[in-house]
């Protein structure tokens, strides 16, 4: 034990996507050093992590259970007594059904600092993403909810005068029982026209939601094969449908996305906000690539500095902080990108670029390059080391000189691909958005599953795919995450005949 003892932080994560954790449990995700997760917690959260965290997986793999919940605190005091600040990511809130109340016991009990942070429990986010609320005047003044782990033999014990109660009943952890959950309440008086629903939602791999009465929910359940994890609502609300009216043209639809955190981020921005689920499910790391000298040498005289990605642009950057290069040494210099994201990442950092052309190609930046690069002046790209040769290549043909510079380089994190791969057979889209990415999946995951179409960000990409997978896949008209989504939402559209 050092002499600096850490702390632990119990959050709640919400249920489904990323964005439904508080601001509170997303500023302290933001500081820890490691981070204790289960299943069920979107990808998205893990990269608000510090890089550098490590990340701990304690849910389902392989078809194996989760691990213990002894284990588990065992893990979370010893990483905090090795004097770490602790992250434990727990679904909906920790303190509903989340054992989060044993874990914070056995973190007093080793004199661990600890803190629980609310998140927004399933027995109230699930109902309501179907469009059930658990309360509404008129229909329910109460809210009742229940574990059905524990009711192999029906209700809970003691829990029979359930069924007298005109509030909402929610039960937890049931679908395993919801037959005689189902008959308990019969049993002791509930009326068989009560309306009830069963919803499995949030980032559950196979998300389902079936309405009927307390009579048939049980068989209903059965016939449209609902999995757990799934919540159960019995009572006046679960009859109700106040689904929202913003277009979810992509509900229920499951994309996989590949690529840095970056690149996911963008994706998740335009296909989240149509209703799709998505999965981070080749997390790709950016490290930088060490130099044989610094970079303050590459721009002494005139030349292009050329940036294909964000991720140079941010590398570049950081490496300059780093070896105290004032900023103004760069004024001899010219700027060219591939992209408006690549621009967007320039101009953050107060530079306008001279030359980024309207198609995001190497073709189009090599002959947009060769009409402006005066004799004088060289170019230096500043790129990944997995970078492709057609841009030098291109550059080189027009005697242009060129300096291919690879400041950073991508691998994929490991830590996060065993758990991706239980997701992989749920996806109806996978996205891929460089040729890195591609080589990168099919080392981890070896192939595309059955049934999921493989939507490609342009040409070059789509050529490393082509030469990996045989079958037909679909590639974007634009270069960028819009195109992607655009890609996704027609073929969707087509798909159910809405075109």
């Amino acid at each position: 034990m050092t002499e600096k003892t850490g702390c632990v932080w119990l959050i709640g994560a919400g249920c489904g996507s990323a964005d439904l954790i508080t601001v509170r449990g997303l500023r302290l995700l933001r500081q820890c050093d490691v981070v204790v997760y289960d299943d069920l917690i979107d990808s998205a959260l893990l990269a608000e992590a510090p890089r550098q965290a490590k990340r701990i997986y304690m849910g389902k793999r392989c078809g194996k259970h989760s691990a213990p919940q002894e284990e588990i605190s065992r893990v979370l005091v010893e990483e905090a007594q090795s004097g770490r600040r602790v992250a434990r990511l727990k679904g909906g809130d920790p303190y509903v059904f989340g054992r989060g109340g044993e874990e914070a016991l056995a973190l007093r009990d080793a004199g661990i600092p600890y803190e629980e942070v609310p998140g927004i429990s399933s027995a109230i986010a699930i109902p309501a993403a179907a469009g059930i609320p658990v309360t509404h005047r008129g229909v329910s003044r109460s809210l009742h909810i229940i574990t059905g782990h524990t009711a192999a033999g029906g209700l809970p014990d003691g829990a029979a005068h359930l069924a007298a109660l005109d509030g909402t009943l929610v039960f937890l952890m049931g679908l395993s029982h919801l037959e005689q959950i189902a008959g308990s309440l019969l049993e002791t008086g509930k009326s068989p026209d009560t309306p009830a629903a069963v919803i499995s939602g949030g980032n559950a791999a196979h998300p389902a939601a079936v309405r009927a009465t307390l009579g048939t929910i049980a068989q209903r359940a059965r016939e449209a094969d609902v999995r757990p994890p799934a919540v159960i609502v019995v009572g006046g609300t679960a009859g109700m449908d106040l689904s929202g009216t913003m277009d979810k043209s992509l509900r229920g639809v499951r994309v996989g996305l590949t690529g840095t955190d970056e690149m996911a981020a963008r994706l998740r921005s335009v296909l989240e906000p149509l209703g799709a689920s998505t999965w981070h499910v080749e997390r790709a790391l950016v490290e930088e690539f060490p130099t044989e000298e610094g970079l303050e040498a590459l721009f002494r005289d005139r030349r292009w500095l050329v940036f294909t990605s964000a991720n140079g642009v941010e590398t570049f950057f950081r490496r300059l902080r780093r070896e105290r290069v004032d900023l103004r040494r760069l004024s001899v210099c010219k700027f060219a990108v591939i992209g408006a994201a690549t621009g967007a990442a320039l101009e953050r950092h107060g530079i306008l670029p001279d030359l980024c052309p309207s198609d995001y190609t190497s073709e189009s930046l090599a002959a947009a390059l060769t009409e402006r690069v005066s004799p004088e002046e060289d170019v230096v790209l500043l790129r990944s080391q997995e970078g492709t040769q057609q841009l030098p290549a291109l550059l080189r043909e027009h005697g242009i000189p060129v300096r291919d510079v690879h400041i950073y380089t991508v691998r994929t994190d490991m830590e996060t691909a065993e758990t991706d791969k239980e997701v992989l057979e749920t996806l109806d889209y996978l996205a891929f958005s460089s040729a890195g990415g591609v080589e990168r999946y099919f080392e981890v995951h070896g192939a595309v599953p059955e049934g999921t179409v493989c939507v490609c960000i342009g040409g070059v990409t789509a050529a490393a795919l082509r030469a990996r997978y045989e079958k037909p896949f679909l590639t974007a008209a634009s270069i960028s995450a819009e195109g992607i989504a655009e890609t996704v939402l027609k073929h969707r559209r087509l798909s159910c005949g809405k075109i």
